[in-house]
């Protein structure tokens, strides 16, 4: 029951930097916490004792939350198993376990990588996938002013050519955060990458940000040309894309989840950035994602601010959602 503990201890020892960044998962899972940790609470006090009622109350806060129907059935027989085992009689008692029991389903003794894997030698690769409205290019600007902060010199390509607003879009974010962007409208999405990848030589770039089509009404389509991109992008540099990262908007719940299954069907999917958490109270998702799809979340939306493109850290993750229990 150690991680619980620790929950309610997440600022002791931490530089200010870092209590700043609990601070933003605080404030970015408030609306998750207020409709998830209150009725925990009063679930507490309406069952002092554990009991099956109990156990399907429970059952219906975390589906609401969505956590996901199968996540939680599995977590379901879990908690059932460490009552009997541990004769927990107390409700209360059970708060700290269904704490631990959160963190070990996203965990599940695996190294949970949540770190850009950067390039030795020449430019890092980043390639953005996503159907359009998740955030794609806001987020794709929102890091690279993560990234040109941490001395890093970036590019932004504009690699969905055939929606004018996108292009114009990354071009005001690039002017925004004072880096160059290559587009060219209506061409062929391979063609700017090619453009962008020889810029991103000539001028020692550090990291490069392709923004790429949403449409997935023909998966066959999107694959064949993300297949192109790759290959391309591969020729250019090799070992790269070094990251695909999905984009999904939080506030889609479970239709984001089947969003991301038909990604990964079409293209080799690295990381999940997962925009607009601040904006439901379903954050339960991040679990979700874990169990259904198998891909990290990198990073999280919590709230408008250029600043507010978190590295997705667990710990933190489970304080906002929990500190009030």
């Amino acid at each position: 029951m150690g991680f619980f503990n620790k929950v309610k201890n997440m600022f002791q020892g931490k530089t200010e930097t870092e209590q700043n960044e609990i601070k933003s998962y605080d404030k970015g899972l408030e609306k998750t916490r207020q409709e998830f940790s209150s009725k925990l609470n009063l679930l507490t006090r309406k069952y002092h004792k554990v009991s099956e009622e109990y156990f399907e109350e429970l059952e219906e806060i975390l589906i609401m939350a969505d956590i996901g129907v199968n996540t939680v059935m599995d977590f379901m027989d879990k908690l059932r198993r460490r009552v009997k085992h541990e004769h927990i009689l107390n409700t209360e008692d059970l708060k700290e376990i269904i704490v631990d029991e959160m963190f070990i389903i996203y965990v599940n003794n695996e190294v949970i990588v949540n770190k850009i894997k950067f390039n030795e030698s020449g430019p890092t690769v980043l390639l953005f996938v996503g159907v359009n409205g998740v955030g794609k290019t806001t987020t794709i600007g929102k890091l690279a002013n993560n990234l040109i902060k941490q001395g890093k010199k970036v590019l932004l390509v504009a690699g969905d050519t055939f929606r004018a607003g996108a292009v114009e879009q990354l071009k005001l974010w690039a002017h925004q955060i004072g880096v160059s962007c290559v587009s060219k409208e209506n061409a062929d999405p391979s063609s700017v990458i090619y453009d962008g990848l020889n810029q991103a030589l000539e001028e020692n770039i550090d990291v490069v940000l392709i923004d790429t089509a949403g449409r997935l009404q023909n998966k066959v389509n999107l694959m064949n040309e993300l297949d192109k991109m790759n290959k391309v992008i591969g020729k250019m540099i090799p070992g790269a894309p070094h990251e695909t990262l999905l984009v999904m908007d939080a506030t889609t719940g479970q239709n984001g989840i089947s969003q991301a299954k038909s990604f990964k069907e079409i293209t080799n999917i690295t990381g999940i950035v997962l925009t607009k958490l601040d904006g439901t109270a379903k954050g339960g998702i991040v679990l979700a994602i874990k169990e259904n799809i198998g891909i990290p979340v990198k990073y999280i939306g919590l709230g408008e601010g250029i600043d507010d493109l978190k590295v997705f850290d667990i710990e933190n993750y489970i304080y906002g959602l929990f500190k009030d229990l």
